[in-house]
């Protein structure tokens, strides 16, 4: 029997409290009826004895506390999965926006997930190329990683999503095995015109499941979006053998969103008005990344945040940096001064990248080439400050070499197009051309027989 209950308690902005319920599960999904004979979906947040807290999906205007009928499904929030997403655009609840009908699905999965036993994780160890020489030189993504990307306002990160997405493959397998999950949350229309755009000219669209949740959709549904993208990347590594790449943003957008209802629910906050919970909230999410024993396929996340204020300490990235293997920073200055992308190599890093590159994975030069470029490049920021104070004609001979190096390491190799791909050996060879600019005694970070190989200093 299905039954109804007439009327509500109260409603306190996008919440709805209905008391005298019974045998009602948290996250059950819910059925309402306005008083027009409209319907409407939400979710059980909160359940105290009798009372359950409703977070209604398409807000709580116009619902009647008098004749509004509820009813409880049973079922937490699913999302329908198939062979046919690749290629599909979603609202940020699941829904099919891009006019081709609903999805026929083989199965349906609980949209909060499962997680993952650590007994059966895989240790990450091949790459994925994205073709953007900042990254796979020097912060290489590894195949089943959690790598975010700590951005600012007005900072290109969704030109550089977008390019992630078209150019990523990985490394040692068929390009056909290969996908990416593309969740943006809060997003103005026009980006997610610029998104949707970019992927149908570039012909990715077909390898791409999107998900769009608008800054003008409801703030519930920013909630459900990422939880949406990851259930179908775990449909797809787990049950289709893909490897799958997830790309999220904006989960700035997405704590807000959390913020608001934890704020409408009258919970005790947090650092900056944050719920107390956000970290494991957070852990929710992005510990959904891996690979299980036994599955021929991985899900690989690559988070997207804007950091209020470009603060690191914010607990958003702070958090974020708690739980995933390193970040990939973008920087004000490199920007202004009209380097893309803007990648600020010193604070960057992949925690997971000394064991997936080198002999075998990538090239046998590449973990010393990281090495001494990242060694040569905080060097030249040393021998900048100095050149500050006294001039660069004062400079020693060896100190002018780096601020060369320095000019040529953010032009040429940091530098790129946003259609440029580039492949793993012109960038490892790009490295090793701008190191040649350096004499071999500078070089402490590359051992004598691969300095010979591939290091090619011609004194002036």
């Amino acid at each position: 029997m299905n039954l109804k209950y007439v009327g509500l308690s109260s409603i306190n902005g996008p919440l709805a409290v209905l008391d005298g319920v019974e045998n009602v599960s948290y996250d059950e999904v819910v059925m309402i009826e306005t008083a027009d004979g409209g319907h409407r979906t939400g979710r059980v947040v909160s359940i105290a004895g009798s009372r359950a807290v409703i977070q209604v999906f398409e807000g709580t205007s116009g619902l009647s506390l008098y004749n509004t009928r509820t009813s409880f499904t049973g079922h937490p929030m699913e999302m329908p999965l198939s062979g046919e997403l690749l290629g599909r655009i979603f609202n940020g609840a699941g829904k099919p926006i891009d006019g081709l009908g609903d999805i026929f699905p083989v199965k349906t999965a609980d949209i909060n997930g499962m997680p993952i036993n650590p007994v059966s994780r895989v240790y990450p160890r091949n790459c994925i190329r994205t073709g953007i020489s900042a990254i796979d030189c020097l912060s290489t993504l590894i195949r089943g990683q959690k790598l975010p990307i700590f951005s600012g306002a007005g900072l290109p990160h969704n030109e550089l999503a977008v390019q992630i997405v078209r150019q990523a493959q990985v490394a040692s397998e068929q390009s056909d095995n290969f996908a990416v999950v593309f969740a943006a949350m809060g997003v103005k229309n026009d980006v997610a015109d610029y998104f949707r755009r970019s992927f149908e000219e570039s012909g990715t669209l077909s390898r791409v499941v999107m998900f769009l949740n608008l800054s003008n959709d409801p703030i519930i549904e920013r909630i459900l979006t990422p939880r949406c993208a990851l259930t179908v990347a775990e449909y797809l590594a787990f049950e289709k053998n893909m490897h799958i790449l997830v790309v999220m943003t904006d989960m700035t957008s997405y704590c807000e969103a959390l913020r608001e209802l934890s704020s409408s629910n009258n919970e005790i906050p947090g650092r900056k008005g944050y719920p107390g919970y956000l970290y494991s909230d957070l852990a929710s999410l992005y510990e959904r990344a891996g690979i299980i024993e036994g599955s021929e396929g991985s899900v690989t996340q690559i988070p997207i945040l804007t950091m209020p204020n470009d603060d690191i300490t914010h607990p958003i990235p702070d958090l974020t940096g708690y739980i995933t293997e390193g970040q990939i920073v973008l920087d004000r200055a490199l920007h202004t001064d009209g380097v893309y992308p803007p990648i600020s190599v010193l604070p960057s890093l992949s925690r997971l990248m000394k064991d997936g590159i080198g002999e075998g994975y990538t090239r046998e030069d590449h973990p010393a080439l990281a090495n001494q470029l990242f060694a040569s490049y905080a060097k030249v920021l040393d021998v900048r400050s100095l050149a500050s104070v006294i001039g660069e004609d004062d400079l020693s001979p060896a100190d002018k070499l780096y601020m060369d190096f320095g000019t040529r390491f953010e032009n040429d190799f940091l530098r790129q197009g946003m259609f440029e791909n580039r492949t793993l050996e012109q960038t490892l060879d790009a490295g090793w051309e701008l190191l040649s600019i350096l004499p071999p005694e500078e070089l402490d970070r590359v051992d004598s027989e691969t300095l010979a190989k591939y290091h090619k200093y011609k004194p002036v």
